[in-house]
């Protein structure tokens, strides 16, 4: 079950991590005010319900065929609902969403920034849960008051879904979402007293935090008839970095979805970012902790739906790599898509979306070329940071993600990187990687070696540009970058 920003989806896997069968349907975005952005709950769960059913019969499938149930999700997305009731008392805020940049700003005034990132190994940023729930709290009435008597219950989107598949008996996370809240200590995998009483938060609301990769609970046998074993959740990064086969120190994967995501694995022990990157667990499928160094673009393929929705320049999400190839080049053309802020390593809320280099000839083929551009400039900045945090050179990047099938926009990333990227056989690694989790915890698959055995790649993108092109380039994106920077910031409109 892949529950992500723009869609839900369910993929049945075989075991050799083939794609069975498998269902999407789309989310509805809504955006209240400005900055804001928010997801029905209800949608949420009818929607993945629903895919779930449709895979199993579009693979002409039994559910009792069904080895075990993984769920894979977008994280940090907060859900506030009732327990007597099983109702959110409010739709579900988006990890996009900026309404609390202003309280992250005080924190960060207090001098609390340092002390967030040493437990939490997160930046101050309303990406997080955890100023979404004191939002939640603090505007909807009676939820306080609801909250502190025990009656409303917390949870990203692989807890509200576990609770809806048992009919409300399990309220659970794992460590990967839970590191993601801004409430949970890195270190021990655990919720934290103390960003819990800075937040104004009631313990009782949060979920019990337990092993990514084990049996759980099972499915409410009413549901869909079996009691279906749930055996593995993971944060979406993180299920796409096992997915990818990403188990050793040094491998990087980037995901090309709603926003971009890069991960490199940084073995055994937590590395402190110096470069606005976070510091986050990754899915535990042995004896050993693992870490990772992550970097956040909340624009990377929204862009390109941007390019359909906002500017009508092409019809479909694909027709953009035909649109963008009519130009060699984006003509000087920088596409910056601060829209919702910028993410790692920039983390600047109050940054704008802005298109600048325009002359009487750019067209719309320049655009398009410069939002390809763009995706891949982001993804850029975030790997030159964890290389500089890590002090590892890596030698490839793996890709996925729905943009990762682009060609232009997957050879834009490895002439601007100077590093082979390469996409992997099978694209679903999000899915893939939480199908690992469940599969391995009830033994459908015996090891992590044998899962690591199963990636196979597609395509290797070798870089096709001279080095000293490359850097006047992105040159020239931090040029652009800087001009949008606080925009939006309290006090200059």
């Amino acid at each position: 079950m892949d529950q992500g920003t723009s869609s839900s989806r369910a993929i049945v896997f075989d075991h050799a991590a083939k794609i069975h069968s498998m269902a999407q349907r789309d989310v509805t975005q809504i955006y209240p005010l400005t900055g804001w952005v928010e997801h029905n709950p209800n949608e949420i769960w009818r929607s993945q319900l629903a895919v779930l059913k449709e895979a199993l019969i579009n693979g002409n499938l039994a559910i009792s065929s069904i080895a075990a149930i993984g769920i894979t999700n977008q994280r940090e997305t907060t859900l506030v609902w009732d327990r007597r009731t099983g109702e959110p008392v409010y739709n579900a805020i988006v990890w996009q969403d900026r309404r609390t940049a202003n309280a992250c700003d005080k924190l960060r005034e207090q001098g609390l920034g340092r002390f967030i990132k040493d437990k939490t190994g997160l930046v101050v940023d309303p990406y997080f849960s955890a100023t979404k729930i004191q939002w939640i709290l603090d505007n909807i009435s009676g939820a306080r008051q609801n909250a502190e008597s025990g009656h409303l219950l917390f949870g990203t989107v692989d807890t509200w879904l576990l609770w809806k598949l048992t009919n409300g008996r399990v309220h659970l996370t794992d460590p990967t979402n839970a590191s993601r809240t801004m409430l949970s200590d890195i270190s021990r995998a655990e919720w934290d007293s103390e960003l819990l009483d800075l937040f104004n938060i009631p313990r009782c609301m949060l979920p019990e935090i337990v092993g990514s990769s084990h049996i759980c609970a099972h499915t409410d046998k009413a549901l869909l008839g079996e009691a279906i074993p749930i055996a593995g959740i993971a944060g979406d990064q993180q299920s796409a970095l096992l997915g990818q086969s990403c188990l050793e120190q040094g491998m990087v994967k980037a995901t090309y979805g709603t926003g971009c995501f890069v991960l490199m694995h940084t073995g055994n022990e937590p590395v402190p970012s110096n470069q606005n990157l976070l510091t986050t667990p990754v899915c535990k499928v042995d004896t050993a902790s693992g870490y990772a160094l992550e970097g956040s673009v909340f624009m990377g393929g929204a862009v390109i739906q941007w390019i359909r929705d906002g500017l009508g320049l092409i019809d479909n999400v694909s027709e953009v790599e035909q649109l963008a190839g009519q130009e060699a080049d984006s003509g000087g053309v920088y596409l910056v898509p601060g829209f919702v802020g910028l993410g790692a390593p920039h983390w600047d809320p109050h940054a704008t979306g802005m298109i600048i280099g325009m002359s009487r000839s750019t067209n719309g083929a320049h655009i398009a070329r410069a939002a390809l551009d763009c995706i891949a400039h982001q993804t850029a900045d975030v790997l030159e940071a964890i290389r500089a945090d890590s002090g590892i050179h890596f030698s490839e990047v793996r890709v996925d993600g729905g943009a990762a099938s682009n060609n232009l926009l997957m050879q834009i990333q490895a002439n601007l990187l100077q590093v082979p990227v390469v996409r992997p056989n099978t694209e679903e690694t999000t899915a893939l990687g939480t199908a690992y989790l469940a599969g391995l915890a009830v033994e459908y698959w015996d090891s992590p070696t044998e899962v690591v055995n199963l990636w196979q790649m597609d395509r290797r993108f070798e870089p096709q540009m001279d080095f000293s092109q490359a850097l006047a380039l992105r040159a020239e994106w931090h040029r652009a970058i800087e001009r949008s920077r606080g925009w939006n910031e309290p006090g200059l409109i």
